[in-house]
C-alpha cells in the first residue's frame, strides 16, 4: 500500500534542520490556510508573518484549533492589501519567503508581478506542481499549470530552466524533461509540438542546461517505459520523465487534476523565477501539501543562497 508522501520523505528530510524560512503568509483566513501554516511552522520549516484581516486571521485560528498568540500579525482591511503588504514586506528584507492563504491566486500574483513594487526578476515568473503518485516511481513535477496561460517559446524556455533548477535544489541532479504534445512525432499543424523540437535544439545549443530534455512526448511514452517501447521510441526521458511540460495551462492543470483526484496523488505547489520563493497552494490542498509545499520553499531558498555566495566568490 502506498504511504502518503513516500516520495516527499527525501525532500521533507533535506529540510529538516534548515533554518526556518521567514514567510509572509497572505490572507490566511480559512482554517485550511491558517493550519497549514502553523503546521509548516510546527515543522520547523518557516517562521510565519501572518498577513491580512486581524479579526478574521483570530476567528480562523479558534476554528482551527492553533495557537497564534507568538506569531508576528501584520493587520490589513482585505486580501488585496494583504497581497500589497506581503509584497512589501518580501521588498523590505522583513521575510525571504511568500505563502498564499484563502485568496485568488491571481490576486496575489498580481502584487507579485507588479513593474513597479513586485516581485519580478530577469527569469519569467513560472509554477510547479511537485506530485507524489502512488503508482510513478519518483516525484513528478507539472509545469506550468497556474501562471502562463498561452506560453511562448521564450516562456517556454523560462518555465523549463525554473523546473531544472528547481530539482536541482532537492538534488535531482539532471533531470529527464518530457515536453509533451498530443503526439510523438513533428506535425506541423500542431504547434506544440515545433516548440518541443525547439526547446530540445535550445537545450543543445546550452540555452537550456542542467537537464535532459525530448519532445514532443505523448504523456503514456513520457511516463510508461512500455508504452514508448511499444512506438519504438528510443529515448532516455520517455518511460522515465522528472518533469512533465504542459504545452500550455489548461493541459497542465487537467493533467495535474487528474492525477490528485482520479490517481490519488499529493501535489505541493511552488512559483520559481520570482525574488523569492512562493508556496502557492490550492484552496482544497491538505495540511501536508502545504507543508510539503512549504519545504520545498525552504530549499529553493538554501540553493539560491548556495549558487549566489558560489558566484561572489568567483
Amino acid at each position: 500500500m502506498h504511504k502518503i508522501g513516500a516520495k516527499y520523505a527525501k525532500m521533507l528530510d533535506a529540510a529538516n534542520g534548515l533554518e526556518p524560512l521567514r514567510t509572509a503568509v497572505v490572507h490566511p483566513v480559512d482554517t485550511a490556510s491558517i493550519g497549514g501554516a502553523m503546521e509548516a511552522k510546527e515543522a520547523g520549516f518557516i517562521t510565519p508573518i501572518l498577513v491580512g484581516p486581524e479579526a478574521k486571521i483570530r476567528r480562523a485560528a479558534d476554528e482551527a484549533g492553533v495557537d497564534i498568540s507568538d506569531v508576528e500579525l501584520v493587520p490589513t482591511s482585505h486580501s488585496h492589501a494583504a497581497a500589497a503588504e506581503g509584497v512589501r514586506i518580501v521588498r523590505a528584507g522583513q521575510a525571504a519567503a511568500l505563502m498564499k492563504g484563502a485568496l485568488h491566486t491571481d490576486e496575489l500574483m498580481s502584487a507579485v508581478m507588479s513593474s513597479t513594487e513586485g516581485l519580478r526578476t530577469a527569469r519569467r515568473i513560472t509554477h510547479v506542481f511537485a506530485l507524489d503518485v502512488p503508482s510513478y516511481h519518483k516525484p513528478l513535477f507539472i509545469t506550468d499549470a497556474a501562471i502562463n496561460i498561452y506560453p511562448t517559446l521564450e516562456d517556454k524556455r523560462d518555465i523549463i530552466q525554473n523546473a531544472i533548477d528547481l530539482c536541482h535544489a532537492l538534488d535531482i541532479k539532471e533531470p529527464k524533461v518530457a515536453i509533451l504534445s498530443a503526439v510523438e512525432t513533428i506535425n506541423p499543424r500542431i504547434n506544440s509540438t515545433i516548440e518541443a523540437a525547439a526547446l530540445c535544439k535550445m537545450a543543445e545549443r546550452g540555452q537550456i542546461t542542467g537537464g535532459v530534455l525530448d519532445g514532443p512526448l505523448a504523456f503514456d511514452n513520457a511516463i510508461s517505459r512500455e508504452a514508448a517501447d511499444t512506438k519504438h521510441i528510443v529515448s532516455v526521458v520517455a518511460g522515465d520523465a522528472d518533469i512533465l511540460v504542459a504545452p500550455d495551462l489548461e493541459a497542465g492543470n487537467m493533467l495535474a487534476k487528474q492525477l490528485i483526484y482520479l490517481a490519488g496523488a499529493d501535489a505541493a505547489g511552488i512559483v520559481l523565477g520570482a525574488r523569492v520563493p512562493i508556496m502557492l497552494t490550492s484552496r482544497s490542498d491538505s495540511l501536508f501539501a502545504r507543508r510539503a509545499s512549504a519545504a520545498l520553499g525552504v530549499l529553493l531558498a538554501r540553493f539560491k543562497a548556495l549558487n549566489e555566495k558560489n558566484v561572489a566568490a568567483e
